[in-house]
């Protein structure tokens, strides 16, 4: 017993608890994947643009660093500068010698021939022989400092004999010695000295002054002098950066845009945030598009636009509304352009092309409209980059075609919004518009059943449909979904289809043998048959509350006024003659309930005028608002006012009077 009680004290705050730890989970996932250290402050700007901020001026000194190529030309520069340093090698011409003797031995050289390899031999080391080390420093050094102990002297290169002045080739590769050999370390301490002294630095801008004015066109030197200024901000913003803090601030920007997502679910689309399901597969779509972007931005930050965000704003318009689809899309956006480099041109991007997908979904009548979104955000995207080339270069030359690529290839990945659809219908429990889809064509086996077995029940069902579509596209609404509601609100009669007067084709009513409360029972039955059934074919959830609701909690009107009438003291369980409900709890499922009560009241009226028609519309809605029956929903007196209004005049054109035609005899041959 105290077990019980504990329960059911702690069970109401269970679903609240686990909302709030997804939520903080999500949170926590996207704070792994923002960058872990931030910047200093960084500029939206592109070379051949005009800087469309304020005047910016120079918070601080900072160096201009050279360009790659500057810089490249300016060791080159120092290289060509450097000098060369030798020593003498007095032994080169004795082991040159040797090398002469190892050679004639070997290979038979004649002694003439020896003998004026000699005298060749003697003539270049007398000038000094120098094998120059271009491999080393490059070409463009022609001096050198010939070291003799600790003097050194300079001399042109061209003094001594190099390789290039001895013609014989074997004297040249196989004998010859260098007698002034390079010194390698003492001239690289001479090359990395003149390296050190170099600045790699263009200029410096000093604090205070105008680094680029409003309005000013960005040249390679002012883009330059910005990416100077933005390298110092990081440099400076690291040297005080905090972990903690960088944390704190990034999952405050978050719990930020998530409390206006919050706060909006909280006044228009409560459902969601009560509802598990739906707000896992929320949380879901932004975090799976989260970590796209992040390993986009780590891996190649030139491609994020291949990403195709824009299926997170289509898939919440298939399971959900515009305007949840865009307040989602909005949070997204906004919690991403924290973590992607040039975050102005990614939000002005993502916020028009979603809002462009979200609106080419509204009727989603076949899966070719798949093809059309993917068109429509190519186009989009292709058209927004255009247009802000021509608006800051006003030349197609500076057009990089490339980029359309990458809009084509964000065009197709959005076509995998197809398969996801289905995947969260099964993972989530939901229904798509695709699934309303299939389900709403007259030839799905439980409509073919009911067309069969009950079809004036099903010409009453059609007739609803039709009428409650037009109802909620006027107040606003899912109206496919309520059409496919109204389509099966009345599957359940399929099982007894004689027990309702529009499937009684004869004057058999079985009703006539039966007590009140039997017929009741069989009449309330047909609603727990149709659920049965429903989920013997399995119809989404979201199509069988049409099934449980559509009479909510009411009566049967005729056996329980019957039965009043035999016990006027109201001595009689009145349980047997109530629907078990529940009542109505959306605006589809108001209306289909609404929608049904009018059109099988109007069938069964004897006179159809408009003062008729009119009396019987205001009584049956006027009837259910004070039996409570629409107290669950979230229907406004605006929004009754025109169902009584649109009711009244589709009743008056199905049901209008007729001519009647004189009776004629065909005329005698």
């Amino acid at each position: 017993m105290m077990l019980d009680k504990l329960t059911a004290k702690v069970l109401p705050y269970l679903k609240p608890a686990g909302n709030l730890m997804a939520l903080l989970v999500t949170v926590a996932l996207l704070l792994l994947m923002f960058p872990r250290q931030g910047g200093g402050t960084h500029y939206d700007y592109g070379v051949g643009s005009f800087w469309n901020n304020g005047d910016l001026y120079a918070p601080f000194d900072f160096n201009v660093p050279l360009t790659p190529e500057e810089n490249e030309k300016a060791v080159a520069e120092a290289k060509s500068k450097s000098l060369l340093y030798f020593e003498v090698d007095s032994t080169a011409h004795y082991r040159a010698l040797q090398r002469l003797e190892t050679l004639s031995a070997r290979h038979n050289i004649p002694f003439n021939t020896r003998r004026q390899l000699r005298r060749s031999m003697d003539s270049i080391y007398r000038s000094g022989y120098v094998v120059p080390p271009e491999g080393v420093l490059g070409v463009g050094a022609h001096t050198l400092v010939l070291l003799q102990g600790n003097i050194g002297s300079e001399h042109r290169i061209d003094e001594y004999v190099t390789p290039d002045d001895v013609a014989n080739e074997l004297l040249r590769d196989s004998i010859l010695v260098p007698s002034i050999a390079f010194d390698e370390v003492r001239t690289r301490l001479e090359l990395d000295a003149r390296l050190s002294q170099t600045s790699y630095h263009a200029r410096m801008v000093q604090e205070g002054a105008l680094v680029i004015a409003k309005g000013e066109y960005v040249t390679q030197e002012k883009a330059q002098t910005l990416r100077a200024l933005e390298a110092e901000n990081d440099l400076r913003f690291a040297a005080h950066y905090s972990m903690p803090g960088h944390l704190c601030g990034q999952a405050m920007l978050i719990l930020i845009a998530f409390a206006a997502l919050y706060l909006f679910l909280l006044m228009n689309k409560y459902d969601i945030l009560t509802d598990s399901r739906k707000l896992t597969m929320v949380l879901s779509n932004i975090l799976l598009i989260s970590a796209a972007i992040a390993l986009a931005v780590r891996v190649a930050p030139d491609y994020v636009l291949v990403v195709p965000l824009c299926v997170v704003p289509i898939m919440m318009r298939i399971f959900f509304d515009m305007r949840v689809a865009l307040y989602i899309h909005l949070t997204t956006v906004i919690i991403l352009a924290n973590m992607v480099p040039n975050s102005y041109e990614f939000i002005f991007y993502q916020l028009v092309t979603g809002m462009m997908s979200i609106i080419s979904v509204k009727n989603f009548e076949s899966r070719s409209k798949f093809f059309i979104v993917g068109c429509v955000i190519f186009f989009t995207y292709s058209l927004i980059y255009t247009s802000g080339v021509l608006s800051q270069d006003t030349h197609f030359g500076n057009i990089r075609l490339e980029r359309y690529g990458i809009f084509f290839a964000n065009a197709l990945l959005t076509l995998l919004v197809y398969p996801l659809i289905y995947l969260a219908e099964k993972l989530f429990g939901q229904t798509s518009m695709l699934t309303l889809l299939e389900i709403s064509n007259t030839n799905t086996p439980a409509l073919r059943e009911l067309s069969r077995k009950a079809p004036g029940t099903f010409q009453h069902s059609m007739q609803v449909a039709n009428i409650s579509e037009d109802l909620i596209n006027e107040i606003g609404g899912n109206s496919l979904l309520a059409k496919v509601g109204a389509l099966y609100h009345d599957i359940g009669k399929t099982v007894a289809p004689l027990n309702f007067t529009e499937n009684q084709t004869s004057d058999f009513n079985p009703h006539v043998e039966l007590d009140y409360e039997e017929s009741a029972q069989l009449i309330t039955r047909h609603v727990t048959d149709g659920i049965d059934l429903a989920r013997k074919y399995r119809l989404p959830a979201s199509v069988i509350d049409f099934i449980r609701t559509h009479h909510g909690t009411t009566y049967t009107g005729y056996f329980y006024a019957k039965m009043q009438e035999l016990h006027p003291d109201g001595g009689f369980d009145k349980t047997v003659f109530r629907y078990p409900g529940p009542m109505p709890f959306t605006r589809e499922t108001a209306v289909v309930m609404i929608v049904d009560s009018v059109e099988a009241a109007c069938k069964s009226m004897k006179s159809h005028t408009q003062e008729e028609i009119d009396r019987l519309v205001d009584k049956i809605i006027f009837g259910k608002i004070e039996a409570g029956q629409l107290s669950n929903c979230d229907l406004t007196f605006g929004d009754i006012s025109r169902i009584r209004k649109i009711l009244k005049s589709r009743m008056l054109s199905i049901y209008h009077a007729r001519i009647a035609y004189p009776v004629t005899r065909a005329p005698k041959p």
